[in-house]
């Protein structure tokens, strides 16, 4: 956060929001910049929405998912192992949370992957927020890249997954009027429910399908409103 009242520094560095207005008008435009030893910029992080922001764990878990990512649960399920993972426990209005399903197969074992014809692949799904109430918005699931397995027997070319491997799933907590307001002084807690259905198979048998539910749970404090003091604010 940088005291800059004409937004001299905001300009030089061309972060400038234009779209903001009122009391945010000739404010930075939130994001961060990935600078390695010798300053040089590798990465960047902006949304296109300025409302929507990441939070500093969110951007190392894009950068280094081994580090940036708080463990929630462990399950086992037939044929893998699952571990449950969230960049953030915590949130605000507006703000993006990354959650991670790690999945580890056995040697020898295989799931399909997204987009595979005629067989099953695993899938990450989600429920959709309440409509009454909808307290984040989706994006879509991301998925490593996958591997081509041949199958002699049948002699088809098809991608999967083997091994470890994560599926992501961006969430955007809700920055509506509404929701915020509702958050009083102590936030709430959101459990964020769905599953993952996958086949897995070996060099021998596909194994029935499954299905094993995960939950991931947040919690939303309300965003601090507390003006800076009059002579740093803004002109």
């Amino acid at each position: 956060m940088l005291a800059d009242p004409n937004s001299e520094t905001i300009r030089a560095y061309q972060v400038l929001n234009t779209e903001a207005t009122g009391q945010f008008k000739g404010m930075a435009r939130p994001g961060y910049f990935f600078l390695d030893t010798k300053g040089v910029i590798r990465e960047k992080f902006f949304e296109a929405k300025y409302r929507e922001r990441l939070s500093g764990n969110n951007v190392i878990a894009k950068l280094f998912p081994e580090l940036g990512e708080e463990v929630a649960s462990t399950a086992e399920a037939p044929h893998l192992h699952l571990t449950l993972q969230q960049s953030d426990r915590t949130a605000f209005p507006g703000g993006l949370v990354t959650l991670t399903a790690e999945v580890q197969l056995p040697p020898d074992v295989h799931v399909y992957a997204p987009g595979t014809r005629d067989y099953k692949p695993i899938k990450l799904l989600i429920g959709p927020p309440s409509e009454t109430e909808p307290q984040f918005e989706l994006r879509p699931a991301i998925y490593p890249p996958s591997k081509i397995l041949y199958l002699p027997a049948i002699k088809e070319s098809v991608p999967v997954f083997a091994g470890t491997f994560r599926i992501r799933q961006d969430v955007r907590v809700s920055s509506a009027a509404d929701f915020s307001n509702a958050l009083g002084t102590d936030g709430k807690t959101l459990a964020i429910m769905g599953k993952i259905e996958y086949q897995a198979c070996d060099s021998k048998i596909c194994f029935l399908p499954e299905s094993i539910p995960v939950q991931w749970h947040l919690q939303v404090l309300p965003l601090d409103r507390q003006r800076a003091p009059e002579d740093i604010r803004h002109k």
